[in-house]
């Protein structure tokens, strides 16, 4: 076989199926997202605690991701290289889909009811970003440095749309008639048959899936890659770490103060609105699950904001100003919740969020796969989810002595959370840009251009 220097083009459609799963993946973390404080707090969680339940879901993504990829860049199936930890990852999200939802209705006592919500949410974070990252180094794997842009904003438009059916679910559920209260301590139903949709439609993205991609088998992907053989296996952790660009670390630091705002904004958006719009912080409330609902139509928004935005980010010819520009827009949105009179008032700071979210999805993966070879991507790529891992364990850690020093409430927890992304914006002058793990991209390169 000839030493190939360069991945030929794909068609749009070869793209789009390499990340269409995505689109199933993404409805179970939207659901995630917008109802995991509701539903402990329905359980009877106290807000101060609620950022604690956040914790082991990131821990057990730091210390699995690493040894996913470390596993998939040294796998080769007839099923292929990173596909078969999708099906585990797939297979597990839809069991616990089912189980979360309904950790109040076996008969369990508060704290039992709680703890098994912990476990399973343990299990759905881990399972999702399983079935997340094959995604990732898929486009990594098979798409060259011209298409990367274009492969990662395909994948970052079918994670939006994904977002929307999550995010939405139970406020369309709600004006279908289904109840949206349960008796005390329960889960509405609203939620649970979210929960089971998103499951149902999780499996049948995972089919389509297997049935459109291709994997390059381990010949071509060496030749491809300009890899020896020799240099594909016996390199540990360690090695790693210490060989890592400088690109891994300047992108890290910009993404711990992104993934921590957006967790507070995770825990704290369903309690700051139902008591400033609403006036409420009983869970048990017809309002409280309200504005439960309402946070799935916010973040819908912000979704919308992000689809937006990523069409429009291809202006930036400098990838730091578009990056920068976007964390601040998004910082702008955090800071400007706390001040909405009415719920409507509050669409257009998280769509501003949106343009945050938009180049979270996409700029750190194209800036990270362009620094690097082929060798180890999938453990590169399993080691840089540590640094969404990392400032969401921090985060949830300090999260309720936070919410003590801003008096209890969670809509000052906002407010810190734009702080934290402006400044992101401010630390993205430090990434250092590289390509191929030593070439550094000059200011005029295309590769430079977004998207």
């Amino acid at each position: 076989m000839n030493n190939l220097t360069s991945k030929p083009d794909l068609g749009f459609w070869k793209l789009w199926n390499l990340s269409f799963g995505f689109f199933g993946v993404q409805i179970a973390y939207a659901l995630q997202s917008a109802n995991i404080s509701r539903i402990f707090a329905t359980l009877g969680a106290d807000p101060h605690n609620l950022s604690y339940f956040w914790i082991l879901p990131p821990l057990m993504g730091i210390l699995v991701q690493p040894i996913v990829g470390a596993l998939s860049d040294r796998t080769w199936t007839r099923l292929g290289r990173r596909l078969p930890y999708l099906l585990i990852g797939a297979a597990i999200a839809v069991v616990v889909m089912c189980l979360l939802p309904n950790a109040g209705s076996f008969g369990l006592a508060a704290g039992g009811a709680m703890l098994f919500g912990f476990v399973a949410l343990m299990f759905l974070d881990t399972s999702i970003n399983m079935a997340m990252q094959p995604f990732k180094m898929l486009v990594g794997d098979m798409v060259n440095e011209k298409q990367k842009g274009l492969a990662y904003s395909i994948q970052s438009s079918l994670c939006n749309a994904g977002s929307l059916v999550g995010y939405l679910a139970p406020m369309l559920l709600t004006w279908l008639g289904i109840k949206n209260l349960a008796p005390v301590g329960q889960v509405p139903p609203t939620v649970t048959i979210s929960f089971y949709i998103g499951a149902a439609i999780l499996v049948l993205c995972v089919v389509y899936s297997f049935a459109t991609i291709r994997e390059m088998p381990p010949a071509q992907y060496a030749a491809f890659h300009g890899i020896k053989h020799q240099e594909e296996t016996h390199t540990d952790f360690r090695t790693l770490m210490r060989e890592m660009p400088a690109t891994f670390w300047t992108v890290g630091l910009v993404q711990f103060f992104c993934w921590a705002a957006f967790l507070y904004m995770w825990t704290y958006t369903n309690g700051a609105i139902a008591e400033t719009i609403w006036g409420t912080t009983d869970p048990s409330s017809q309002s409280y699950q309200e504005a439960g609902n309402w946070v799935g139509a916010l973040f819908a928004f912000q979704a919308v904001g992000s689809i937006v935005w990523a069409s429009l980010l291809p202006l930036f010819k400098n990838l730091r100003v578009g990056y920068s520009v976007s964390l601040i827009l998004g910082g702008i949105g955090f800071i400007t919740t706390r001040f909405a009179p009415t719920v409507w008032w509050l669409v257009p700071p998280f769509v501003l969020i949106g343009c945050a979210w938009a180049a979270m999805l996409a700029l750190p993966f194209t800036i990270l796969t362009n620094s690097l070879k082929g060798r180890n991507l999938g453990t590169y790529m399993g080691l840089f989810n540590g640094t969404i891992c990392v400032p969401q364990i921090c985060a949830a850690a300090v999260g309720g002595v936070l919410l003590k020093l801003v008096g209890g409430a969670q809509s000052s927890m906002l407010i810190f959370a734009g702080g934290l992304l402006i400044i992101g914006a401010l630390a993205v002058w430090m990434i250092k840009i590289t390509y191929g793990e030593r070439e550094v991209i000059q200011e005029s390169s295309p590769e430079r251009d977004l998207l």
